[in-house]
């Protein structure tokens, strides 16, 4: 007789371990513009990513992103600018992203309020099940060197940047935090300086169970684009498949489920363990120790909490500079006040501005 039973799984993937899934298409509030704040200059562009192009689902490979250049960019054409590159979370995309952070309000206050003028850019990572986790996969392409190399190439080579990793930030939210860790860690020799806000998916946690009904609606999604009418949840574990457990011999979504046939595949839970940064921060604290600043944030009322406090302690454990904060807020509802007020200040203060070696 088939079991009925809880499945270990990142459901942090989708929306802050157990928030609701309004979520997903937040409406937040935000600041008010300074009286007197010089505006930024947001260009959207799309930027060429050969480490995606022939994606298993089909994602595509040109990809929308968004960059903020600072009041003075325009002005002192000679002048050249720190990047810190902003990831956004699962299933809202780089502009929806903009708008849960008030972007062009918050850093043009930002700056207004004393921040150094440096470089903004937000990728766009959604994929077909709304989500690439910033991970490597031949079914979802692999977002995480498009992040960590492919975009940093072009924006150097399109702006005027300070090309070195110590004029380099890196920040995310939600799973742009998860990106932002996994990145981080891997890739220290690209960023100087690295900022989590409420990351999800740290590590493994318990949902469930996984009943018929559910099992049915994965079973009735004959197309990558069948997704899109999934629940919420659902969506999200396609999503965190697609990228942790890809199958290039199981079309037509090329992904192993953490279940099949009502029976939990512990083959499969081991792959998806395997890319929780908790699970493998311990190999990179080395690369950790290169950063001139790390910081953590999380809101009391934030289920992702424990794990943000969790890999706080690791850090900690292992003397590894950085700052950790629980501030007062849930998930998203003061969001665009810590990109104003915390996250753009931070690189302000630890990114280098210096031009001349």
């Amino acid at each position: 007789m088939k079991r009925t039973m809880r499945i270990t799984t990142f459901l942090a993937v989708v929306m802050g371990a157990g928030a609701a899934p309004s979520f997903a298409q937040m409406v937040t509030d935000g600041p008010s513009a300074l009286v007197g704040a010089k505006a930024v200059t947001i260009e959207r562009i799309k930027v060429h990513a050969p480490t995606i192009a022939g994606n298993l689902e089909g994602d595509k490979a040109d990809r929308d992103v968004l960059v903020v250049l600072p009041p003075g960019y325009g002005q002192d054409r000679a002048r050249r600018y720190p990047v810190v590159y902003a990831l956004h979370g699962y299933s809202i995309g780089a502009e929806q992203w903009s708008r849960e952070i008030h972007l062009s309000t918050t850093a043009q206050n930002a700056f207004a309020k004393g921040a150094k003028d440096m470089i903004l850019v937000l990728p766009d990572s959604k994929t077909v099940h709304n989500g690439s986790m910033y991970s490597r996969s031949v079914t979802t392409g692999d977002f995480e060197t498009f992040i960590a190399r492919d975009l940093i190439a072009y924006i150097d080579n399109h702006y005027r940047t300070i090309a070195r990793r110590e004029s380099r930030g890196l920040a995310g939210h939600s799973m742009g935090g998860y990106g932002a860790s996994r990145i981080g860690m891997k890739h220290a020799d690209m960023f100087g300086v690295l900022y989590m806000m409420s990351p999800c998916c740290l590590s493994a946690r318990a949902v469930g169970p996984t009943d018929a009904a559910s099992i049915k609606a994965w079973d009735a999604v004959k197309t990558p684009a069948d997704s899109a009418n999934l629940p919420f949840m659902l969506r999200g574990q396609l999503a965190a498949a697609a990228a942790w457990s890809p199958n290039p011999k199981n079309p037509p979504l090329y992904l192993d489920l953490p279940v099949k046939d009502g029976v939990v595949r512990s083959d499969v839970l081991a792959r998806w363990a395997a890319n929780a940064p908790l699970a493998f921060v311990d190999q990179y604290m080395g690369d950790l120790r290169r950063y001139k600043a790390i910081a953590i944030d999380v809101g009391d009322r934030d289920r992702l909490k424990g794990d943000a406090q969790a890999l706080h302690e690791v850090l900690d454990r292992n003397g590894i500079e950085h700052n950790f904060e629980i501030y007062d807020g849930d998930h998203t509802n003061r969001v665009a006040w810590r990109f104003q007020d915390q996250v753009l200040p931070f690189f302000d203060r630890h990114l280098d501005f210096a031009t001349a070696r």
